[in-house]
């Protein structure tokens, strides 16, 4: 299936979760925020929830300095 992460397209297999999304965009495990379709979705749930076709995923880490 095809989604967008970040605004770029991605293939990913389905039943992907928002986890295994994450994953393929950045190795970090803090300062990690993700919203599907708009709607932010909290880190206990990133496992348990799968991605459908076309979803839209924003992934945004936070980046420290001055």
């Amino acid at each position: 299936m095809e989604v967008t992460i970040n605004g770029a397209a991605h293939e990913v297999p389905d039943g992907t979760t928002v986890a295994q999304a994450v994953q393929r965009l950045t190795e970090q495990t803090t300062g990690v925020a993700v919203a599907v379709n708009d709607e932010v979705v909290t880190r206990g749930t990133w496992a348990t929830t799968a991605l459908a076709d076309r979803d839209r995923i924003e992934i945004l880490t936070a980046v420290q300095g001055g």
